[in-house]
C-alpha cells in the first residue's frame, strides 16, 4: 500500500495580477482537467523549470545551493555541466 502525499506543501496565497484572458485560460482548463485553479498554475509553473537557458542562468549565479534547494532542482543540477 502507498501512502497518500499531501498536494501543496508551503502553498501561500499571492496577489498577481493576470490579463482577463489568461484568468479564463486557467478557469477552464481547470474544469476540463478537474483540478482547482491554483493547482493548474502550479503545475504550469513548474514546466518553467525545464527551460535549459534558465537553467544556465541558475547555474551561473554565485552561491545559488539554497536557490536551487527551493526550487526542486538538485538532481538537474547535480553532476549536470549546463554550457
Amino acid at each position: 500500500m502507498q501512502f497518500i502525499k499531501p498536494k501543496n506543501n508551503n502553498a501561500y496565497k499571492v496577489d498577481w495580477q493576470t490579463s482577463e484572458q489568461v484568468r479564463e485560460i486557467v478557469q477552464k482548463f481547470a474544469v476540463y482537467c478537474e483540478y482547482r485553479k491554483s493547482e493548474v498554475v502550479d503545475m504550469f509553473l513548474k514546466n518553467l523549470l525545464k527551460g535549459e537557458e534558465f537553467l544556465k542562468w541558475v547555474d551561473g549565479i554565485r552561491n545559488n545551493k539554497k536557490m536551487i534547494r527551493k526550487m526542486g532542482l538538485e538532481d538537474v543540477m547535480e553532476g549536470q555541466k549546463l554550457d
